[in-house]
């Protein structure tokens, strides 16, 4: 089955401006998001692990559907004959492949159809069962065998966008999944589209002039390898995308400045309901007596054992030796003058006194007046 180039030329300019814009956007998601979104590797939810075992198994199904034993079968293949063999002699080859040399009704509606080569040409177009069964198809109005062929066309394609809107909606596999509910829809009806645009431009009368068995094309077989294969692949990639969005392995969209502000509010409050939680235990420790006696005790033996430790010979040798040959003095100034400003750098306002506050203790015990010191004087 050939694809011209006319064709293909006229397939991306009806569907680029759909997948172009999508694939570009994709492309600066990506390439936008920060190192750290696209490193962080987190499991998959049991949601997603649902949603790509139902793609993986509909696609082993669609796989399954491709192998020889489920295609129906070709009377010029399985008898290994021309186009133009007689009737009764194609028949024959193949009654004798039956059990008891018996046709099925499929074989005898068929033969009733092959008196005329333009029926064998339809028959390699559109397959047994719609030569066969078709109530109101006639050789001489090809197109009612596609009308009539385009349920069994769509009947996959329907079914693999049900599962494909099923496995990628909100509530079914999270939002994670249902990023990519639009792309793989609209990968789903560019390929129905597509089927349905072979079937119905394919010209069944490029096999009239072939005489060889193995110069014919067979249209419906080849057709329905490639229907079966692109949806097991639709589904395949759909799986490995979800995958790779649901680890945070690609696809990683950053979150916007207010998911930010609201993941860091979030923290923020849970800080602060452990310090309000500290703060209730300080308390209660400080105000019940026998608490605050256990607590004075620990921390009076924790400075016992400290000064102890510190006044051992060894350690105060080993601090000297460290303090000597390994370490910079001055850069540890540094660095704890730098965490003392960072922690305390809130309070520098409390440095400065207000015009209105209170005269120290030393201050307030100097006279600042002539008649106080007067009066000092004479007593």
């Amino acid at each position: 089955m050939a694809i011209d180039w006319g064709t293909i030329k006229s397939l991306l300019i009806f569907f680029g401006p759909l997948l172009l814009p999508k694939a570009i956007s994709y492309y600066r998601s990506v390439r936008a998001a920060p190192h750290t979104h696209r490193l962080k590797v987190i499991p998959l939810s049991p949601t997603l692990v649902r949603a790509i075992a139902i793609l993986i198994s509909v696609s082993l199904i669609f796989l399954l559907r491709t192998l020889p034993i489920f295609s129906p079968e070709n009377i010029f293949t399985i008898t290994q004959s021309r186009l133009q063999i007689p009737t009764e002699v194609l028949f024959n080859r193949l009654s004798s492949l039956r059990p008891l040399n018996t046709l099925t009704p499929l074989d005898l509606a068929l033969k009733s159809k092959f008196t005329s080569l333009e029926s064998r040409l339809l028959y390699l177009q559109f397959g047994p069962d719609v030569l066969g069964n078709c109530p109101f198809c006639n050789s001489d109005d090809p197109t009612s065998y596609l009308y009539y062929a385009i349920p069994s066309i769509l009947t996959p394609h329907v079914f693999n966008l049900v599962v494909i809107t099923l496995v990628t909606s909100n509530l079914f596999s999270g939002e994670k999944a249902a990023t990519w509910r639009t792309p793989a829809a609209i990968a789903a009806v560019v390929l129905t589209v597509l089927d349905l645009y072979l079937t119905s431009s394919f010209n069944h009368q490029t096999n009239a002039s072939r005489l060889r068995l193995p110069d014919l094309e067979f249209f419906f077989w080849t057709s329905r390898l490639l229907r079966f294969s692109g949806l097991a692949f639709l589904d395949i990639s759909l799986a490995g995308v979800t995958y790779l969005t649901g680890t945070n392995r690609a696809f990683v969209i950053p979150p916007s400045p207010a998911e930010k502000i609201e993941t860091v509010l979030k923290g923020l409050g849970n800080i602060k309901g452990k310090l309000n939680a500290a703060g209730v235990v300080k308390n209660t420790v400080t105000r019940d007596e026998g608490l605050r006696g256990r607590s004075n005790a620990y921390w009076g033996h924790e400075v016992r054992l400290t000064r102890e430790m510190m006044e051992e010979e060894d350690v105060v040798r080993g601090m000297n030796d460290a303090l000597e040959n390994r370490l910079d003095i001055k850069a540890l100034e540094r660095d704890a003058e730098e965490y003392t400003k960072g922690v305390l750098g809130g309070l520098s306002a409390f440095n400065t006194a207000p015009a209105f506050a209170a005269p120290s203790p030393a201050t307030a015990s100097v006279p600042t007046t002539p008649t106080t010191a007067g009066h000092q004087k004479e007593d």
